[in-house]
């Protein structure tokens, strides 16, 4: 398992729309799994499950996203699995950090992107 968490300020709707977008374009094999949205008190929370195959692992692998939103205020947490073929303990997670790369990358570029420059 392979896991990255980030708090950041952005758009909600628009960071959601970016990775969704970003993941799916990411792998010729990603698909979207399924997914759960939920609002309350001006909390947004979005929970979405992708899938991809894994050449390196010859296996299909998992990526969990949650992103929630107060304002502009967003937590983002991804976690990878199933990304090895041991029965009782893992011999590779190449899969895994490889899926969880691309969205480490897609996470950091809009953080990243809305950072102001100094002056």
């Amino acid at each position: 398992m392979a896991k990255l968490e980030r708090r950041f300020k952005g758009d909600f709707g628009e960071f959601l729309r970016i990775l969704e977008s970003g993941i799916l374009k990411g792998s010729l094999s990603a698909s979207y799994e399924d997914g759960s949205d939920y609002y309350s008190n001006g909390v947004y929370c979005a929970v979405r499950v992708y899938e991809r195959y894994s050449y390196l692992g010859k296996n299909r692998v998992s990526l969990a996203v949650t992103v929630i939103g107060v304002g502009n205020d967003l937590f983002v947490s991804a976690i990878t699995a199933g990304g090895s073929q041991a029965i009782f303990f893992k011999i590779n997670t190449w899969g895994e950090e490889n899926f969880l790369s691309c969205a480490v990358e897609i996470i950091d570029g809009y953080i990243n992107s809305r950072v102001e420059p100094q002056r």
